[in-house]
């Protein structure tokens, strides 16, 4: 016998939001999949959030910097939701729906269970969707990873940085601390 998986698109997982059934569960749709998320321990909820009052303040109204908010990838059927993603500023347009890839700046996760789905699954499905870079928090090894130019199978570059200052892309002005980052 052959097993079939059923395979979730984001209208159909919206659907299944609204009815309630998944309240009490932390999930994301990932590549039409309804996923687990990994729960966040007290050092990721911290530099998370820290990092993500750091960017407000620095970005000001350059960008909307959303925490721990989904964003949708129709291309794959996703609707991940990044520890930090750096988007458009388009006000109320995000009451009818989340940032899609072309209102993405950058986002980033902070990673140390999901670390495996983090390079390898995440890593694809924000390339895939053009998203111009993703950057990990590595809080295993304390050091950021980020990853730039996007291609259907990946991103094809890799920097890690354990300090210093980087920065974006859409922001080449604006330095921003690799520590701050990490919650150091």
């Amino acid at each position: 016998m052959t097993l079939t998986t059923v395979k979730w698109n984001i209208e159909d997982y919206h659907q299944i939001i609204t009815t309630g059934i998944l309240t009490d569960r932390h999930v994301e749709l990932i590549n039409g999949e309804i996923v687990e998320m990994s729960p966040e321990g007290e050092y990721h909820a911290y530099s998370s959030d820290e990092a993500g009052e750091y960017l407000i303040y620095l970005l000001g109204e350059n960008a909307k910097v959303r925490q721990a908010k989904p964003i949708t990838i129709p291309e794959t059927n996703s609707e991940p939701e990044p520890d930090i993603s750096i988007v458009q500023r388009l006000g109320k347009d995000y009451q009818k729906h989340h940032p899609y890839p072309e209102n993405i700046f950058w986002v980033i996760e902070y990673s140390y269970s999901s670390l495996n789905k983090d390079l390898e699954i995440k890593n694809k499905v924000y390339a895939a969707a053009g998203i111009p870079e993703y950057w990990i928090i590595n809080l295993r090894t304390m050091e950021l990873i980020v990853f730039r130019v996007p291609t259907d199978t990946g991103y094809q570059s890799q920097e890690v940085f354990k300090n210093g200052e980087i920065r974006s892309l859409a922001f080449p002005d604006v330095d921003i601390s690799v520590n701050k980052l990490l919650g150091m």
